[in-house]
């Protein structure tokens, strides 16, 4: 079981914006982090966007789960994670975060905050110390509520998509991708599209990891065709 990402995100009228987030991105090979990490941004926010407030849902994307939780007051938080980790467990660490969270940062800095000016030092303990979900409360208030909310789960990240929308797209029109992130992505995809055709067995793609060099993970948010 493995947490990748944790984030905090204020969910505005037009824009999502990133205010604070914590990764673990160690599976997964060094020349390929930084196109990791900013593909789980790219995730989170597109995520949180596409989720209503006072929802919680769960996202389906190969073998890995991206749990979000937006509240009412438009603060959503994610977690990334592999499918094996307890969205129970998830869930409530969403919860105990972004109530941290609000405590700490005033919320008249929420919709122009960012990592670089939001003062929260919270998510890296948190990411670090809920790797081992045992460690998790079973008892608290948080879970019990949890048994009474109706937890949205999507198939894909595709099912998030408006009609007409593709992922392509999204990809390209990024401002959290950098270039060799865009470029990554469109090589791998370009890849497993040429196996297919040929009927070879593709390689793993990658979502976060987008990569056609050697690498043992990928990340959601890159689909293979």
């Amino acid at each position: 079981m493995k947490l990748y990402s944790l984030s905090v995100l204020y969910k505005g009228d037009t824009k999502t914006v990133l205010l604070k987030a914590a990764y673990d991105v160690s599976s997964f090979s060094f020349f390929q982090r930084s196109s990791v990490q900013e593909f789980m941004t790219f995730t989170s926010q597109l995520i949180a966007e596409r989720s209503s407030k006072g929802s919680r849902a769960s996202v389906k994307e190969q073998e890995y789960l991206c749990h979000v939780y937006v509240r009412n007051d438009s603060l959503a938080g994610v977690v990334i994670a592999d499918s094996e980790y307890p969205s129970r467990v998830a869930f409530t660490l969403l919860e105990k975060v972004l109530d941290e969270f609000s405590k700490e940062v005033h919320r008249i800095d929420w919709p122009v905050g960012s990592p670089d000016t939001i003062r929260y030092a919270g998510l890296d303990s948190h990411l670090s110390r809920h790797q081992n979900p045992r460690e998790a409360d079973p008892t608290t208030k948080v879970q019990a509520e949890l048994d009474e909310t109706k937890i949205i789960l999507h198939d894909t990240m595709e099912s998030l998509l408006e009609r007409g929308e593709k992922l392509d797209d999204l990809v390209s029109k990024s401002e959290v991708l950098g270039i060799p992130s865009k470029t990554f992505y469109k090589t791998a995809r370009k890849q497993n599209a040429c196996c297919a055709i040929v009927g070879q067995q593709p390689a793993e793609p990658l979502h976060w990891d987008v990569t056609v060099i050697t690498s043992e993970r990928r990340p959601p948010g890159s689909r293979a065709t």
